[in-house]
């Protein structure tokens, strides 16, 4: 049997993927209780049980040390009388968001720091191998007055992976040049690059990258993953008239229990659709299939557009703009609307876009509500999304489905588990690697 830890855990795509792989979870670790209950939920509809074959710790990782991680291994009653294995495999993916290039970085963002954690960790429980997932951006993150924990001080402007193979090279482990890897070259219907640094113990064999098990072009797409989730059923048996692989295996299952066989779905979960508006639903009509917000905003420019059967944004440009209806569908169908018209049509937002059904879904994020159906004008279930992601129909999400405002700096509810979530497909072919070489 091979061992495995994983630290920001999260709602428990790596661990999917480790257990598909044939690891053995013994201990995992998040801050937020809200994915606890996620992931606790999980694991016992696997048969990994609290306390007799696996432990969750919901802690800070600054507060957690190989001591405890340890101790609660040793406690477990799969153990009682027996020695504790050396653990096989560390895996963790350190909170993102001062690396990530989607938004805002912010180098003084002390999330930034917690990979020295995590190689802090590694330090005192000292496991064969190590893995560390991270956003694309982790790349080239500088750092100021960085001090490591063996005291090492590192010159201003030092960049992330630089620091990390040095910090891993004084604790006694040797590392591979860090590979970023996108999750559609592993079966994954998605285009997410991340960054996977892998290391291992002095003494022991190196591990290799996976190789893609996707032909290039051959990657799975939209309509692969979520063609047979379309809510209306006329336009399902037209654009999803055979189920695909990637459907079947969904709702079948991939991940075994500790009896060695997959759960099936039994019933669809976490299928529930944002409410949307009238106004929100004809605005998503006037997107074509892949154009985003920014191409939207050139077209009507360029072209104009015909808003005459858009009732409720025709009566809501009325009253902002003070003018009847045919004033109003003149201004769009001529391309003479103001940049501050089109921004009433359509919103501010630049980012919003309609996902093209034979292309693999864009990067899956924590905020899910400026994705489009290619079929449908609507935004897509935690489901979909999850889909995306490659976790089985089984898994379900808990807690709340989404959240906003401020509580988005402290809540993370359904869609932000998805979207903060290793794809488990891409954790199992990382992990595939390491079993080959234990």
């Amino acid at each position: 049997m091979a061992y495995a830890i994983d630290l920001f855990c999260g709602a428990g795509g790596c661990s999917e993927g480790l257990i598909q792989a044939g690891f053995h979870i013994l201990f995992s670790s998040d801050i937020s209780d809200m994915v606890e209950v996620t992931y606790c939920h999980r694991h016992e509809q696997l048969g990994l049980v609290q306390g007799k074959n696996t432990w969750f710790e919901r802690a800070d990782i600054k507060n957690l040390t190989g001591e405890i991680i340890s101790e609660r291994i040793k406690a477990l009653e799969i153990f009682q009388n027996k020695e504790i294995p050396d653990i096989d495999l560390m895996i963790g993916g350190p909170s993102c968001q001062g690396f990530s290039r989607a938004g805002r970085r912010d180098k003084s963002d002390p999330r930034n720091k917690l990979f020295g954690e995590y190689v802090r960790v590694i330090s005192e429980v000292k496991p064969k191998y190590i893995v560390l997932e991270n956003v694309e951006g982790f790349i080239d993150m500088q750092f100021l007055g960085y001090r490591g924990i063996t005291g090492i001080e590192y010159p201003d402007g030092s960049v992330t992976p630089d620091i990390l193979r040095s910090e891993l090279h004084e604790i006694g482990y040797h590392t591979l040049e860090p590979q970023v890897l996108n999750a559609a070259d592993y079966g994954v219907p998605q285009r997410r690059n991340r960054i996977i640094f892998m290391g291992y113990r002095d003494g022991l064999p190196a591990p290799k990258y996976p190789e893609p098990t996707i032909p290039a072009g051959k990657h799975l797409t939209l309509r692969d993953a979520i063609g047979d989730l379309i809510i209306d059923d006329s336009i399902r048996e037209s654009a999803n008239r055979k189920p695909s692989k990637f459907q079947t295996d969904s709702k079948k299952g991939r991940t075994p229990g500790i009896d060695g066989k997959p759960i099936k779905c039994k019933q669809e979960m976490n299928m529930e659709l944002p409410r949307q508006t009238s106004v929100v639903g004809e605005r998503f009509s006037l997107f074509k299939e892949g154009e985003s917000c920014a191409n939207l905003r050139k077209r009507i420019v360029n072209e104009g557009i015909d808003i005459s059967q858009k009732k409720s944004l025709i009566n809501l440009c009325c009253e902002k703009f003070n003018m009847n209806e045919s004033e109003v569908i003149k201004i769009f169908k001529t391309g003479n609307a103001t940049p501050e018209q089109i921004d009433v049509l359509l919103t501010k937002k630049n980012i919003r876009q309609r996902w093209a059904a034979e292309q693999p879904s864009a990067t899956i994020v924590s905020i899910a509500d400026d994705y489009i159906s290619p079929w449908e004008n609507r935004t897509f279930s935690v489901r979909e999304m999850a889909r995306c992601q490659s976790f089985d129909d089984s898994f379900e999400f808990l807690g709340k489905r989404t959240t906003g405002g401020l509580l988005r700096r402290t809540e993370i509810p359904q869609y932000t588990q998805v979207g903060n979530a290793v794809p488990p497909l891409l954790a199992k072919a990382i992990a595939l690697e390491i079993k080959k070489i234990l």
